[in-house]
């Protein structure tokens, strides 16, 4: 184990392995380096989510040169508008910067148990703890990359595309008052649960995660079919979970932009309406995927009388249930 006093030789060790070497240059050096303009690495690093400080902070490594060298050698750069390219960068920025919060301290734990405190042994458990974990990433990361562009092929197979999908959300009901009452692992607990079982849910009836954000998460289908089945099983796996609060789920089918992994367009907003004028514990569908499951025999749908929502003066809901056995 690391003692406190050899916590700053490990912080050190720990980022110089990380960011490839020394910090050696200045943002200008860089670019001298990289081929470029100046102002390109500042908006590069900006976009990217990193503190781009003054021209002349020796901030930067060798592999940074490499880094603004592989963005400018990617052709999809080359050939699109600075806004788009300074939007990929930043979606980037923001996929890695969350993730490395998350695993921050994962993985400086592992550093710090497999080490004797020693700078050799810092920088070989470092080395190891690192390398594993980039394994791992890596793993995911190609698996997920494969289905997405599966997906993606499925459409125009340009960044911003219009699909005709699914799209789903389950919300956590009573998620404000809750969190005034649980203790921050307490919250982290049902926070968990949650995301664990309707992820488990979703991807396992063939949709995928859009993204979570506290209580709700959101979800896409290439069908209403599947959809359908995700949402009622969501319902039924958060049900299975003690003390996980009652969901309103909702969805709806149409054309969406997918632009960066995130899904936008009418169908979103009709599917986050019907989720809020949701009953805790029900699910709700929109004319569309109503239509497309109408011969279904595996479902049961009721409708509903029109809603005014904001954005729409008249919404048709309409409830899902699965239908019993006789």
């Amino acid at each position: 184990m690391v003692s406190t006093e050899n916590s700053e030789q490990a912080r050190a060790i720990i980022e110089t392995y990380l960011l490839d070497g020394e910090r050696r240059y200045d943002r200008t050096r860089v670019a001298e380096l990289a081929g470029v303009e100046p102002e390109t690495t500042r908006r590069l690093w900006s976009a990217l989510g990193f503190p781009a400080g003054a021209d002349d902070a020796v901030e930067y490594t060798d592999a940074d040169v490499a880094a603004v060298r592989g963005f400018r050698g990617l052709a999809v750069f080359e050939e699109t508008d600075s806004r788009a390219a300074a939007a990929a960068a930043r979606t980037l920025g923001q996929s890695m910067a969350r993730l490395a919060e998350w695993q921050a301290e994962l993985v400086a734990s592992e550093i710090l148990e497999r080490s004797d405190g020693s700078a050799g042994s810092i920088r070989a458990a470092t080395e190891s703890a690192v390398a594993q974990f980039e394994e791992l990433q890596r793993y995911a990361w190609r698996r997920h990359l494969a289905a997405a562009i599966t997906r993606s092929l499925d459409g125009n197979g340009s960044e911003d595309s219009t699909r005709t999908l699914a799209v789903g959300f389950a919300d956590m009901v009573g998620y404000t008052r809750l969190t005034r009452h649980l203790h921050p692992d307490e919250l982290g607990m049902l926070l968990e649960a949650f995301e664990s079982t309707t992820t488990a849910a979703i991807t396992q009836n063939g949709g995928w995660v859009i993204k979570n954000v506290g209580d709700e998460v959101m979800f896409a289908a290439e069908t209403p079919l599947q959809a359908a089945k995700i949402a009622l099983a969501v319902q039924e796996s958060t049900m299975m979970v003690g003390g996980t609060p009652e969901l309103r789920v909702a969805v709806a089918y149409g054309p969406a932009l997918q632009r960066f992994g995130d899904l936008y367009g009418s169908v979103v907003n009709i599917a986050a309406r019907l989720t809020g004028v949701a009953r805790p514990g029900t699910v709700l569908i929109d004319d569309a995927t109503a239509s497309a499951l109408a011969d279904e025999p595996q479902f049961s749908i009721r409708h509903l009388r029109s809603v005014r929502v904001r954005g729409f003066n008249r919404l048709r809901p309409h409830v899902l249930r699965t239908r019993e056995r006789r």
